[in-house]
């Protein structure tokens, strides 16, 4: 039996206002009048997703980018995939990304492609702040300042006393100009008013292999790819960019404890869509990566490289990359610092 409507004008039969409620309905529709929940995609992921990672395989970055992958992977009911594409300093992947219309291809967003990159380019082939729109920052991971075992500094005071004694006559290096590591010694040159000089290379490996023998007195480099040299012997921490002491270094201090308050160089990574991700898919994936990045199995990978999980909303996203934006576009400025 139909129910009859109450609110029916009289003398109209009830079954011509059904057939008018419905096409008024499809007008609605169709008119984008309905609710917006109404129109929501469900269905994306539809496909594999592709996470490009703008560097060579190794390090930090490829430990962040797989262990978030991985848990994804279990929530999103579709796989997520590493692919990794060096080159130009992390701007050719940026580039593709920012161009790509398939809906499935995100990108690991980096201190360097983000906050550096925009400041040590003339013209970059994509706009950090146009192009993307942020998901989640996953990660950071602490720089350790590091000097050969010849070096007799002990701590950072030590270290300064050190260097200030012999203007011009020691070298840093780092993994290239504009990387992580250079960034961390600027800014600690900068905040203690020292003086060394800067000798980049192409990578972590060399730089370390220069290192390691003695053929420079320092480097800043991230957490992971030092701490067994420091534990074995090979290498000496004399401080920690982290905010707080590392718990697989406790006996070492941080920069800010040892008279620089406020002192923080951490490399950081998040997750980046291109800007056309439709607004449904971008609450979806944010939701879900911050539920993977905090997940037992992504917290115990994590943690044993010192790295700190994040895991904050895109709003939380965007406003920190503006804040590092602002923080070094001033360090890149006063060391002049150039694209290789």
């Amino acid at each position: 039996m139909t129910t009859p409507l109450a609110w029916a004008p009289s003398g109209l039969p009830e079954s011509a206002l059904r057939r008018r409620l419905l096409q008024a309905g499809g007008v609605l529709a169709a008119g984008g009048l309905l609710p917006a929940l109404g129109r929501a995609d469900t269905t994306w992921p539809s496909k594999a997703i592709r996470f490009v990672v703008p560097f060579a395989p190794g390090g930090s970055s490829e430990i962040v980018a797989r262990s978030t992958a991985a848990e994804l992977t279990k929530t999103l009911g579709q796989s997520v995939y590493v692919d990794n594409k060096p080159g130009a300093a992390g701007n050719i992947a940026m580039q593709e990304v920012a161009r790509s219309e398939d809906q499935h291809t995100l990108i690991l967003g980096h201190i360097g492609t983000l906050a550096v990159n925009p400041y040590i380019f003339a013209k970059l082939p994509y706009d950090p702040n146009k192009d993307f729109k942020p998901i989640s920052l996953l990660a950071k991971v602490p720089s350790l300042y590091v000097v050969h075992p010849d070096v007799p500094a002990k701590n950072l005071k030590e270290f300064i006393a050190f260097v200030k004694a012999r203007p011009g006559k020691l070298s840093y290096g780092s993994a290239g100009n504009g990387s992580a590591g250079h960034l961390a010694f600027e800014y600690l040159k900068m905040t203690s008013d020292m003086f060394m000089l800067h000798v980049p290379y192409r990578g972590t490996g060399p730089l370390m292999t220069d290192l390691l023998a003695g053929r420079l007195e320092a480097s800043a480099i991230g957490a992971a790819a030092v701490i067994p040299f420091i534990k074995s012997g090979k290498l000496r921490c004399i401080a920690t960019g982290s905010a707080k002491r590392l718990p697989q270094l406790p006996d070492v201090a941080t920069v800010a404890e040892q008279g620089f308050p406020g002192f923080e160089m951490t490399q950081w990574y998040g997750m980046l869509a291109p800007a056309n991700l439709a607004p449904a898919s971008v609450a979806k994936l944010s939701a879900e990566t911050m539920k993977a990045v905090k997940s037992p199995d992504a917290m115990t990978r994590l943690n044993a490289d010192a790295a700190e999980v994040i895991g904050g909303t895109p709003e939380q996203f965007a406003q920190f990359i503006a804040a590092e934006q602002a923080r070094w576009q001033k360090v890149i400025a006063r060391a002049g610092i150039k694209p290789d």
